[in-house]
């Protein structure tokens, strides 16, 4: 059975002195086959010009997406690795927050494909990304 709540605080747990941590990435929503975070839209995360840095969307992106494959494998045997990521930017944002929801298209026994829409607070697309993530069987550290 699917434990939204479970999955919400690994997420949490897991982004702790990472990289979704200083982006201030928020793992906010999850269910069968779909993950959801927010991001807040500031001067940490704009290019020169004051936008949202695509870099921010694509880290963005790409956090959602690999973390939403790790709902589907077994933690103590495999492992998440990212191996392409296209991004598609389609609108400016300034300031407030976008939203990223990673949506399962193929879940392979080794890769899984995921669709991953950055949104507005208004549910305008700023941003449509494709991940593709390699399952790899899990190494000793």
């Amino acid at each position: 059975m699917f434990d939204k709540e479970k999955v919400l605080h690994i997420c949490k747990e897991w982004s702790k002195n990472t990289l979704m941590e200083t982006l201030e990435i928020e793992y906010i929503d999850a269910g069968e086959g779909f993950l959801k975070a927010k991001m807040p839209v500031n001067s940490r995360v704009h290019q020169p010009m004051g936008l949202l840095h695509g870099g921010a969307t694509v880290a963005l992106a790409e956090s959602v997406g690999s973390a939403a494959s790790v709902m589907f494998i077994n933690h103590e045997k495999q492992e998440v690795r990212g191996i392409e990521i296209a991004a598609n930017h389609l609108r400016a944002k300034r300031e407030g927050v976008v939203y990223a929801t990673a949506q399962i298209i193929h879940q392979g026994r080794s890769i899984h494909l995921w669709e991953i829409k950055i949104t507005d607070e208004n549910d305008k697309l700023i941003s449509l990304c494709k991940l593709t993530n390699m399952i790899l069987p899990k190494k000793e550290r």
